[in-house]
């Protein structure tokens, strides 16, 4: 393991819905369906019980974010009628959050591997 990992590069790999570790393995078998352990490298993406409890937190955060966002747009630059607002607003909130979903477990899953790594979990072999 190099002295320095590319956390960086951890990210992207997760962001491409590949393996943090190698790159290469699927980290999904279906939408927002994870893999269990990266077909090349072997890596278990959830090593226990919970642990995307984060992406599940950072899913909210984020579309709240986007709702509130979005909220303001209606509100400052549409003339709609509060129950058309809300109507299309809700349906465009629920969109981005079922869309945005497998992003946050991708990102969350490149969250703990980059903290096992900086930990020197046994288990991690980043490779380049």
């Amino acid at each position: 393991m190099s002295t320095t990992p590319d956390k960086p590069l951890f990210f992207r790999r997760a962001l491409r819905k590949r393996c943090p570790q190698c790159g290469e393995g699927p980290l999904f078998r279906a939408f927002a369906r994870m893999n269990e352990t990266c077909a090349t490298c072997g890596l278990r993406f959830r090593r226990e019980s919970g642990s995307q409890t984060g992406a599940m937190y950072f899913c909210a955060a984020v579309s709240e974010i986007f709702a509130a966002a979005l909220a303001l747009g209606l509100y400052f630059f549409t003339d709609w009628s509060t129950p058309v607002a809300l109507g299309i607003g809700t349906v465009l909130v629920l969109g981005f959050s079922y869309l945005f979903l497998p992003v946050s477990m991708a990102f969350w899953t490149a969250v703990e591997y980059a903290t096992d790594v900086s930990n020197g979990e046994r288990w991690v072999n980043p490779r380049p």
